[in-house]
């Protein structure tokens, strides 16, 4: 009778706890030079820890054949909650105005495999090097204009090829001709329209790592600040745009061009659009070579000074859509990933390593699925969703402790805070008016009463 009693009231605390409901969710208000956080529909503030996850080997009928089920069941098995799905505008759209309808067949069951275990889906308008007129995957040939400037390919460098005449006179025309324009905006509204609806889909990246044209005298950080400035920031908005009409809650991500992983500020604009998140890269030159990381160049502080910037000045939420040394094993590696982890939590909404692959080279995890040497340093505990103000978040990784405090939200907000564990024995306890649900092993929830003061403790087992 006593345990009856007892599961009653839990129940009745529980239910009063879950009985408000939210608004529709805006970015988070922000006071002084604060970055905002990302939300969900139910305004609860997001962590998203997640990889990459791409097939860049099969395009045609053969598109997308290497991502699998097991992708996502393995992301959320290691305690990963969100991926950035590479998907290709020349699949997309083979011919102009002739859109594959398998290619979105394909991309909804990757989709609904995301769906099945609980995995937030970003989707990347992916470009390498523009696309397959030069040898990599993007822009369509059909959309590709090079006014017979010359393109030498750079097998051993693939990243140089950008600095051919012929590529960069191709991103030039994308962004100034009015037809190509169009056609960039078309397909956006293809993708939008076909997954507005699905609820894996958290957000749209407009397009991969973007280049553009260098000037006769210029140096690079110039010449990308103009070109951020003057023709990714009206790109930008004329994309969201065209977004925003057919799906009104997804997240709309803009990159800036990838020389901001030198420290450089970048030169974007406002985009007029009420969700949008700063996406940038976190990849260091001499790292991507195959050095190794050199604390005392101070590379991470630098760039976290100067990635800041934008998102203060604008008030938007960043998540970092790459980032992750081709060589992790070298010696100052494991220095790296705790150095890296550390300041990636302090201002951003979360990230998305690269790769999700089983093998080799960028890839997360080994062919039995283990991680691959220090890259066990990205799966810690941490707070998908706080229903409430985050007053700090960090884990401990010599302790094995995660701890949380926030204000739960008012009567009017969500009860629930979601924690993602990696696999291992985690003991959770939570001090405020809150109550501790397990899920299960990987998985659990917080509830709160309206306006609670919520302290969390996560300690390994």
């Amino acid at each position: 009778m006593l345990r009856t009693r007892t599961t009653l009231a839990a129940t009745l605390v529980v239910a009063a706890l879950l009985a408000p409901t939210a608004a529709r969710a805006e970015p988070a208000e922000t006071a002084g030079d604060a970055i905002p956080a990302l939300t969900d529909e139910h305004g609860r503030a997001l962590t998203l820890r997640g990889w990459n996850v791409e097939d860049k080997a099969n395009r045609g009928d053969a598109a997308l054949s290497a991502i699998t089920e097991k992708h996502f069941r393995d992301l959320r098995a290691k305690g990963f909650g969100f991926a950035r799905l590479l998907v290709f505008w020349d699949d997309l759209e083979p011919r102009p105005g002739r859109y594959s309808q398998t290619y979105l067949r394909k991309i909804e069951r990757i989709l609904d495999w995301a769906r099945k275990y609980d995995v937030k889906v970003l989707i990347d308008a992916h470009q390498d090097v523009f696309g397959p007129a030069f040898g990599h995957r993007g822009v369509p040939a059909w959309a590709t204009r090079t006014d017979g400037l010359p393109f030498t390919p750079h097998p051993d460098d693939w990243f140089s090829e950008y600095f051919e005449p012929a590529v960069q006179r191709a991103f030039t025309h994308l962004y100034e001709d009015e037809d190509l324009r169009r056609a960039q905006a078309r397909m956006w509204r293809v993708l939008a329209d076909r997954f507005e609806d699905h609820p894996a889909v958290l957000g749209y990246d407009l397009i991969n790592e973007p280049m553009g044209e260098l000037r006769e005298g210029e140096d690079l950080p110039t010449a990308a600040r103009r070109i951020e400035r003057d023709q990714l920031t009206p790109m930008y908005n004329r994309l969201a745009d065209e977004v925003r009409s057919a799906d009104r809650d997804a997240w709309v991500f803009v990159e800036p061009t990838p020389i901001v992983g030198e420290g450089v500020p970048t030169g974007l604009g406002r985009i007029d659009d009420p969700k949008v998140v700063y996406a940038p890269h976190f990849y260091n030159t001499g790292m991507e070579a195959g050095a190794d990381y050199d604390p005392a160049a101070g590379w991470i502080e630098s760039y976290e000074q100067a990635v800041t910037l934008y998102p203060k000045e604008y008030k938007v939420p960043v998540v970092v859509g790459e980032w992750g040394p081709l060589n992790n094993s070298l010696p100052n590696m494991n220095r790296f990933y705790r150095e890296a982890m550390a300041s990636l939590g302090r201002y951003t909404s979360g990230w998305a390593g690269y790769v999700w692959c089983y093998g080799g080279g960028y890839c997360a995890v080994d062919g039995t699925g283990a991680f691959r040497t220090n890259k066990e340093l990205t799966a810690e505990p941490y707070a998908e969703a706080v229903a409430g103000t985050v007053r700090s978040a960090a884990y401990d990784s010599g302790s094995g402790v995660y701890r949380l405090s926030y204000d739960a939200a008012g009567r009017r907000g969500s009860r629930v805070t979601e924690l993602s564990l990696p696999p291992g024995d985690w003991r959770i306890t939570a001090h405020g008016a809150a109550l501790v649900l397990r899920k299960d092993r990987g998985r659990a929830s917080i509830l709160a009463a309206p306006g609670a003061r919520v302290t969390v403790t996560v300690t390994r087992g």
